[in-house]
């Protein structure tokens, strides 16, 4: 059985701001800037999606570090403006502008995720790769997630090793192959490992871009897929320093169940909020008087 303090490893969910965990995850009338003091009650990290669609205020950053406990780690997506529209080229403003929004987290940073498009090839966009990776600050971790399969060649592993940045390891499994363990080999770049258990992106949203789940409760079980992953991350734990684990709500349906039965796998106590009857009556006695 692992421990967490000796393996180093964080698992919590992709954001933690959604509505529909109320009255499932969060209590119903939990004030929206009380939930992140909630969720760190419960799991070790998060990552902070919102920071892919802007860079942060420094006094919410602020907020973010006070209100989470000490060995609280969270992984932050690099601005969508660096990723998407810059292509990482001509970035280097951009990016210690996010970087100093991110000072306030100190310790409680474990890495920053560059999240690259699909459409981010070799041919047109190794050159701005090297030159991204050439100028990152050597007192904050990376962790590079490539989104097409050409990337996977020695060279670019080895330039991810030389600079000690981490090859995110993804499972993007189509639903219709839910049960099937994750198999893809990922290279192993760094003595940090980030996972993204993100599930079938394809049928995340409808034609019309809205998202077609309501995400309270388990809809596609991955028992293979994290079967597999424990494995893989019992065996990283020891020779690796951190290992971080998020997991989006679209994988299985309910992320911090998911969280849950992968942190069983690993030995790890991640006990769901236990909302009482008292509170739930609460609830449906506002709703009732909304009704009058």
């Amino acid at each position: 059985m692992l421990s967490d303090a000796s393996a180093n490893i964080k698992i919590g969910t992709c954001a933690w701001t959604y509505d529909d965990w109320r009255g499932v995850f969060y209590p119903e009338h939990l004030p929206a800037d009380e939930r992140l003091a909630f969720y760190a009650r419960h799991f070790s990290g998060v990552e902070v999606d919102s920071t892919f669609y802007h860079a942060p205020k420094a006094s919410a950053v602020a907020h973010w570090a006070e209100v989470t406990p000490e060995g609280f780690a969270f992984a932050c997506k690099l601005p969508q403006e660096i990723t998407h529209q810059q292509r990482l080229r001509d970035s280097t403003e951009s990016l210690h502008e996010f970087l100093n929004a991110l000072a306030p987290l100190g310790d409680k940073l474990w890495c920053v995720i560059v999240q690259l498009p699909p459409s981010f090839r070799p041919r047109r966009d190794e050159a701005a790769l090297r030159a991204f990776v050439h100028q990152l600050p050597g007192n904050v971790r990376f962790a590079i997630e490539f989104r097409h399969a050409e990337w996977h060649q020695p060279r670019i592993a080895h330039l991810l090793e030389e600079h000690r940045v981490a090859w995110v390891w993804n499972d993007l499994t189509p639903v219709d192959h839910q049960q099937e363990g994750a198999f893809e080999f990922q290279p192993d770049t760094s003595d940090l490992v980030c996972v993204r258990l993100m599930g079938d992106l394809d049928k995340k949203y409808g034609e019309d871009g809205r998202k077609i789940h309501r995400y309270r409760k388990l809809m596609w079980p991955r028992d293979a897929a994290l079967d597999s992953w424990s494995v893989r991350l019992r065996q990283a734990a020891e020779n690796h320093r951190r290992i971080f684990v998020a997991v989006s709500n679209h994988f299985e349906g309910y992320g911090p169940q998911t969280v849950q039965r992968f942190g069983e796998r690993l030995g790890f106590s991640c006990p769901l909020p236990n909302l009482t009857s008292t509170e739930n009556k609460a609830a449906s006695d506002d709703a009732q008087l909304d009704l009058l």
